[in-house]
């Protein structure tokens, strides 16, 4: 089983019922899902939710992720070429983190803000003390040199996976997880919230679009908290 698969399964239909509730979304929202696949809108259809006119913007071909209800466009996040406002909200799951850096950060999130008037922009809390990706506690708060040295022989994910020493090295400079303060700075315009699990910082959400009202907790389950 892929060590990512059971808080995949507890957190993410948990993420999709709340982008639907602030969002408003229906079958005719038009959504672009940047750097997305087919997870999420087969779970949409797998929880009875309605599905949208979903795009798929996506660095690579859709492959074994192709699906009839699923348009698909290979092109770069961070300079798409497609005009303004071409779509009603942009999605976008722990994408942002795989940028590198804050300045190609900043350009993704303003390519986010120029093609829809709303969004949903969700990425790991640095804060958070167990590293998303390598899933082993404090990695991520150490020296990035560090970090390269420990990813393959000393995370669970590492121990898994068993990675080439060249592709650890290469996740280290992918890799940037960003605090509250840098969400902020990146998405001026959205509420920034924290998603939790037992209190524990978990990820960001910035979320632009919903009306005030539509943050109230709606139910026990939704363990979003307003930032």
């Amino acid at each position: 089983m892929n060590i990512y698969t059971p808080f995949q399964k507890f957190f993410r239909p948990r993420r999709l019922r709340m982008f639907y509730r602030l969002l408003n979304v229906t079958e005719s929202t038009r959504v672009l899902d940047m750097g997305g696949g087919a997870f999420f809108w087969d779970l949409a259809l797998s929880e009875g939710l309605p599905l949208p006119q979903v795009t798929v913007l996506n660095i690579r071909p859709a492959g074994d992720q192709s699906r009839r209800f699923l348009s698909w466009i290979v092109a770069d996040a961070c300079a798409s070429q497609l005009p303004d406002n071409s779509f009603d909200l942009v999605f976008s799951n722990s994408l942002v983190e795989h940028l590198s850096d804050f300045r190609t950060q900043k350009l993704f999130a303003d390519e986010v803000r120029r093609l829809a008037p709303r969004y949903f922009v969700q990425t790991p809390d640095r804060l958070c003390p167990v590293e998303p990706h390598f899933v082993t506690p404090f990695i991520h708060w150490l020296p990035r040199e560090l970090q390269r040295r420990l990813i393959r022989n000393f995370t669970l994910w590492g121990l898994s996976a068993r990675p080439t020493q060249s592709y650890c090295d290469e996740l280290t400079e992918e890799i940037a997880l960003l605090s509250k303060r840098e969400m902020k700075q990146l998405f001026p315009d959205a509420i920034v919230r924290s998603e939790r699990f037992a209190g524990i910082p978990k990820s960001l959400i910035a979320v632009k679009g919903a009306p005030a009202t539509a943050f109230a907790m709606s139910s026990a389950e939704e363990v979003l908290h307003t930032s």
